[in-house]
């Protein structure tokens, strides 16, 4: 059985003065999520507003044990950006009905 989470995350992007300069800051954190741990990422939240952000991660695995460490590294990696200030994260589990 497929097992999948929904990682939240709210964002402040502090030094941004332009939706341009926020959008690219969030680009490379959107990117680097996808490229480095292979998740769906988006900005899902916030995007008329130039120092604010919501971004959504998804990740699906046949553990749950390898989606938590997956969305454990995703919030390492966005802890490591100063740039930006992590307002909040929550993890949403998926449960599957068949």
């Amino acid at each position: 059985m497929p097992h999948a989470c929904l990682l939240t995350v709210d964002l402040k992007v502090r030094e941004s003065q332009s939706l341009k300069a926020k959008r690219t800051v969030i680009r490379h954190l959107v990117e680097g999520a996808r490229s480095k741990f292979s998740v769906a990422a988006a900005e899902t939240g916030y995007q008329d507003q130039w120092q604010r952000s919501e971004l959504g991660f998804a990740a699906v695995s046949g553990t749950s044990h390898h989606v938590d460490d997956v969305l454990d590294a995703v919030e390492r990696y966005i802890w490591s950006h100063p740039e930006v200030e992590v307002v909040s994260m929550v993890r949403t589990w998926i449960d599957a009905e068949h």
